[in-house]
């Protein structure tokens, strides 16, 4: 068996553990954390029974009985993307958006050679988006989810890179992967490895760092810039991919100068036009600059990363009907719990999440931050109104007593 950096077999995990142990990887946290994220990919066999989050019952299902629209699949061939008018069309009386899957389209693409491509399971797929939801709390980042039905012997994607984390989930079938190392480590959003096709091409000809056949209940953690190729065996493989959008030390350089640069708008020496036939304005540069360092050093980024970071997910969903009884019969008794996902953050009297903003006066603000902590809590608990008012604005959700 090769060493940890490079393949693994899980030995189960430690109660109360995370996703990362549980279910992907069978590292701790901090294992995983010390010694594989962000840099070097591993291989886990036999990580879990993935059974219960995805299967080709529910491949079917998507694409056949649930109307979905298209960016919700794509399909490749022989690494291109197929265009969407060729696996869709309008779906008849009362539904006759044009850009909805066509079934019968989708089975002669894929008894043809294509790959499947579902995309965003976490808004699909109810197992996938809790499994989802709990990795992106556990990592910090924002998490997607597709999924990858490949027809035997086939292959959909040449050698390439991906710009976020991923981990491979083996659903069913079995799958080759080819793995080598990056020729550019780390790439930003805007880097995508087609900027480097040829050398990327050059490195998939090289020794590989790991060359595998992932079967049922594997996994494969690659950080973004390894570049990968896959190939289905002898039957359907599904895989599920769940896609880690990193934030990086640049996206944080990148909300300070957006902070900085708001702060500079106030500036009325910065706001003044240049001077009549400036040629070479090197002075004009040297007073910016000088402006532009002294609003960086004073710039506060946070409450704009925050902003950000909210509007990169979703929070757990919600239904209307049982919101509404919940509200309706209120008592004192009843428990509620704040709702999943919504990155809950109390700056001062305000209260910031997903689904917007509430200002609270002081005096509700040892119930508000007590119900942060995630714990069940009862209305009398906390104060009826206070939780009728978060009920109604999506806040706060039922929860089992």
């Amino acid at each position: 068996m090769s060493s940890l950096r490079t393949e693994r077999q899980s030995t189960g995990a430690t109660p109360g553990a995370g996703v990362l142990e549980t279910r992907l990887t069978g590292l701790s946290q901090e294992e995983f954390a010390r010694d594989v994220w962000a840099r070097t990919a591993l291989f886990t066999r036999r990580a879990s029974d993935f059974s219960d989050l995805f299967s080709a019952e529910a491949v079917d299902e998507l694409i056949a009985r649930r109307g979905l629209r298209t960016p919700f699949l794509r399909v490749a061939k022989e690494g291109s993307t197929l265009p969407e008018q060729s696996f869709t069309s309008p779906a008849g009386v009362g539904a006759t958006i044009s850009d909805q899957l066509d079934d019968t389209a989708v089975w002669r693409a894929f008894a043809d050679g294509s790959t499947l491509v579902l995309q965003a399971l976490q808004r699909t797929w109810e197992p996938v988006a809790d499994l989802s939801a709990r990795l992106s709390t556990e990592l910090g980042h924002p998490v997607q989810a597709n999924a990858y039905v490949t027809p035997p012997h086939n292959r959909g994607f040449d050698d390439h890179y991906d710009i976020h984390d991923v981990f491979v989930l083996q659903i069913e079938g079995t799958k080759r992967w080819v793995i080598h190392e990056p020729v550019h480590r780390d790439p930003l959003r805007d880097q995508p490895w087609t900027d480097h096709r040829s050398a990327v091409a050059e490195a998939a000809k090289g020794k590989a760092h790991i060359d595998t056949v992932l079967e049922p209940g594997d996994t494969l953690y690659l950080p973004r810039g390894w570049l990968h190729a896959a190939q289905a065996q002898g039957n359907v493989s599904i895989h599920l991919t769940l896609g880690i959008h990193t934030w990086t030390r640049y996206t944080l350089a990148e909300h300070l100068v957006q902070s900085a640069l708001a702060m500079l708008r106030d500036d009325l020496q910065m706001r003044r036009s240049l001077p009549l036939g400036v040629d070479g304005p090197a002075e004009e540069i040297d007073f910016v600059r000088k402006r532009l360092v002294a609003a960086v050093t004073d710039a506060e980024s946070a409450p704009l990363f925050h902003r950000t970071r909210r509007g990169q997910g979703r929070p757990a969903p919600l239904g209307p009907l049982a919101q509404l009884k919940t509200v309706d019969g209120l008592r004192p008794e009843s428990p509620v719990r704040l709702r999943a996902a919504l990155e809950a953050r109390l700056e001062g009297l305000r209260l910031s999440t997903r689904v917007g903003w509430l200002d609270f006066p002081e005096a509700d603000l040892p119930s508000v931050t007590r119900l942060l902590d995630g714990e069940v809590s009862t209305a009398g608990d906390l104060g009826v109104e206070l939780v009728r008012r978060l009920l109604r604005a999506g806040v706060l959700v039922p929860a089992e007593p």
